[in-house]
């Protein structure tokens, strides 16, 4: 790592992972979203739009500090991104629970509880990695290993949509349906930017 002559900005490593704690818990909620029918899901949407908020506060504060900051850990432009991608994941997440809530789902298609295994392994492996952006440290493997992720998650989207097409749901369920599967895939997606922003930064600062 290189030496620094000038004191940085530390309170971003706090707020990084506190916005990646707050994403295991919304992936949580995805997962308690499998096993409960549709008279608990609305709770648990509710839950979920509270971790989305919280989660924008999260990336509200890192932008304000980001501001406010002559000195920071690394590139202004990375945290931004870092930041972004982060809410991005949230977004998502929120949505697809959301989705299935208006649209009334009474069962999701079978596929659906990899899509979101996937996800809480990615929020996982987010999370321990973020404090690691103190040293740099052990994070080679944290992005290996969601970039994995993110292709296993490609192959059971591909999969997902295949199902779907295959004539056992009518055309409006169809709709509905590939409309989650989607934003599950996106925000798979997006944990792949959050990793691809931190092998940036990381070979930025070695």
């Amino acid at each position: 790592m290189r030496f620094r002559l000038t004191p940085r900005e530390t309170s971003f490593y706090d707020m990084f992972a506190a916005s990646a704690d707050n994403i295991v818990t919304g992936s949580k909620l995805l997962m308690e979203l499998l096993g409960a029918d549709s008279s608990a899901r609305a709770e648990i949407a509710e839950r979920m739009r509270a971790a989305e908020h919280a989660g924008d506060d999260a990336t509200h504060a890192i932008f304000h500090q980001l501001n406010s900051s002559f000195i920071t850990p690394f590139d202004r432009e990375d945290i931004y991104s870092l930041a972004s991608s982060l809410d991005d994941i949230m977004d998502f997440m929120e949505e697809a629970v959301d989705l299935v809530v208006l649209y009334q789902v009474e069962e999701l298609p079978k596929g659906v509880e990899q899509q979101i295994e996937v996800l809480a392994r990615a929020a996982e492996l987010t999370a321990e990695a973020m404090p690691n952006l103190r040293t740099m440290d052990n994070l080679t493997e944290y992005w290996i290993e969601v970039n994995r992720l993110e292709n296993q998650a490609d192959q059971i989207h591909r999969k997902l949509l295949a199902h779907l097409f295959n004539g056992k749901y009518d055309a409006i369920e169809v709709l509905k349906l590939k409309q989650i599967v989607d934003v599950l895939e996106e925000a798979a997606d997006a944990f792949e930017h959050v990793a691809n922003t931190v092998e940036t930064i990381a070979v930025k600062e070695s």
